[in-house]
Formats: C-alpha cells, structure tokens, sequence
C-alpha cells in the first residue's frame, strides 16, 4: 500500500494507492509534501484498479444519492461522499486516472466556492500571472511553449483562487506535456487571454460581460446541480471583475509578449 501526501493550491491531500504503476505517474506530477502526522488532511483519495474499459469519450455520467455522488465515465469511476472529505476513484489506466483526478478536484474547489480550474496555459512575466484561453487548437500550448524561460504555471489546466479582492494562481499538477521545475508560490494574476491564431500581433480588451461569456465554456466542470452551477458562475463574475480579459491575435512566435509586457 502506497500513501502519498502532496498539497494541490490550498489544500492537502492524502493518496492511498495499491499500483506501483499509478504512484509513479502521481510522482512525476504530484510533489510530495511533509506535513505534520496531527494536520487533518482535506482530502482521501483512495485508488483503485481494474475498472471499465479503455477512454471512449469525454461524456462523464453524474448520478447522487443520500451519501455520495458519483462520476461515471467508460474508463473511470469516482464515488466521493457529498461533504467532499473522501472519494474512492477506479480507473482503467493511469490516463483515466489523470482525468479522474482533474474532475475530482475541480468539483472539490467549486463545493467549497474556492477557485476554478480553467482550461488553459499560464505564464510568470515579472512576478505576475498570464492567463492563455480558447478553443481547441486556439494554441494554449503553443503560447506556453512560446514562453520560455518564463515560469510556466500551467500548459492545460490552470488552478486559479478566487476571492472578493483578488485573483491568484497556483502552480498546477494538472499538466498535459511540458513538466517544469516545482513553483511552491501563488502568483497574482493581472490578465487573461482569448486566443486567436493571426498574421499580425493585436491584443483589444473585451467587456465583463463579453469575457464572462468566453470563459464559461473553459471552465473543467461537470455540474450536478443548479447550486453548483451558480457559484461557478459568481467565481467567474469575480474573476472577470478583477482581471482584465483580451483578445490577443498573435503570430506563433513569442513576441505576442512585447503586447502584454
């Protein structure tokens, strides 16, 4: 029996996992963190194997009763108690696995009106956060890649916190391809960008209600209640409320930074 403890954003959580194979993909993504044998964790996670069959599609099945929710995909399955303080996952390998934990975590952080993970890359640019969104192929990965030697927060997955008075990111385990050097510090965020592949670098801010509507859909949710829906949607108010949004058309080469910096 393998037991990790790592910390993702503000939250420590605790892994139970049987498969060497599994705690092998946690260790390439997840670092541990030493915290004291009396801190109570946020989070169980206990790990299963052997369920389902290969990834089929992306529909993710939610079914509630009395005690738990759970989140039925062909390759995994998630049956966490409705408090959010423990969850078994049983997944069919360590790609459903990544995609379980994604799921988990973004529910966990919107039950307790937390943050958002949005669907995106995230760069450093003197001591502040730049958010990179759109559809996909819009290039998120590109802008990531394009930033070097920036500090990369994210290159899919970026785990924001967001409050009242500000907005901040997080360094994110959620990674699709490009692994980075641990970052243990949260980083105001200053900017988001819309992405669109062009000829020429242009970057116009849009209005609150514009970019609420274009963020929307970068949200990783699968919503199992209209009171879980609403607070998605008051955090990205507040997001959008702090944080200048824009348009950024750019080249694929890096100096779409000269417009942000």
């Amino acid at each position: 029996m393998n037991e990790i403890k790592t910390k993702i954003g503000d939250h420590f959580i605790h892994i139970i996992c049987e498969s060497v194979n599994l705690k092998k993909m946690f260790e390439k993504n997840y670092h541990s963190h030493i915290y004291a044998d009396n801190t109570q964790p946020d989070l169980v996670i206990k790990i299963e194997e052997g369920y389902g069959v290969s990834f089929q599609d992306y529909d993710v099945e939610i079914t509630k009763n009395h005690n738990h929710i759970l989140y039925r995909r062909a390759d995994y399955l998630i049956e966490v108690d409705t408090d959010f303080k423990s969850a078994t996952i049983s997944v069919y390998n360590d790609f459903a696995l990544k995609h379980a934990l994604t799921n988990l975590y973004s529910a966990f952080i919107v039950y307790h009106n937390w943050g958002l993970l949005i669907h995106s890359s995230c760069a450093i640019e003197h001591g502040k956060a730049h958010i990179f969104a759109g559809q996909s192929g819009a290039g998120k990965s590109t802008a990531a890649k394009l930033s070097y030697p920036r500090p990369l927060l994210s290159d899919e997955a970026t785990l924001v916190k967001i409050t009242s008075n500000e907005v901040i990111v997080y360094n994110s385990p959620f990674r699709s391809e490009i692994q980075v050097d641990f970052f243990d510090r949260n980083v105001e965020l200053a900017s988001v960008q819309l992405l669109y592949q062009a000829l020429q670098n242009k970057r116009t801010r849009s209005i609150k209600s514009d970019a609420l509507l274009h963020l929307m859909d970068k949200v990783f949710f699968w919503p199992h209640s209209v009171e879980e829906t609403k607070t998605i949607m008051r955090l990205m108010t507040k997001l959008v409320k702090n944080v200048p949004v824009y348009e950024l058309h750019f080249q694929k080469n890096n100096t779409f930074w000269e417009l942000i910096s």
